[in-house]
């Protein structure tokens, strides 16, 4: 497993951008499909975006479609999450998640086995 660690989050206003951040442990992270979650508290982890080991295949849930970007630089064992034309409804906790036995798909939470410890994203209206 790889150790994961978030930044970037924070309180912006409707419309705005935030890039978030991942930083991955380990020397063989370019063998990891990664991806972004997301939770308010009451709701079940929500898939966000994931990406494949060469970072040439992504997938976003539908909600995120046009608006947020994952991308990957494998020589810095970093993962991102681009989020531009924020919305309220995007508030949550962010999390990273990481895992090298499946292939980059809309998956779920189960399918991951190393997650971050999350970063706060406020969107205001």
């Amino acid at each position: 497993q790889v150790q994961l660690v978030e930044s970037g989050g924070g309180s912006v206003q409707a419309g705005d951008s935030l890039r978030l951040s991942c930083a991955a442990s380990g020397r063989t992270f370019s063998l990891y499909t990664m991806a972004w979650f997301r939770q308010v508290p009451g709701k079940e982890r929500e898939f966000v975006a994931t990406i494949n080991r060469s970072g040439i295949r992504t997938y976003y849930a539908d909600s995120v479609k046009g608006r947020f970007t994952i991308s990957r630089e494998n020589a810095k064992n970093t993962v991102y999450l681009q989020m531009n034309s924020l919305k309220p409804e995007d508030t949550a906790v962010y999390y990273c998640a990481a895992d090298n036995t499946v292939a980059a798909a809309k998956l779920g939470p189960a399918d991951f086995g190393s997650w971050g410890q999350g970063t706060q994203v406020t969107v205001s209206s």
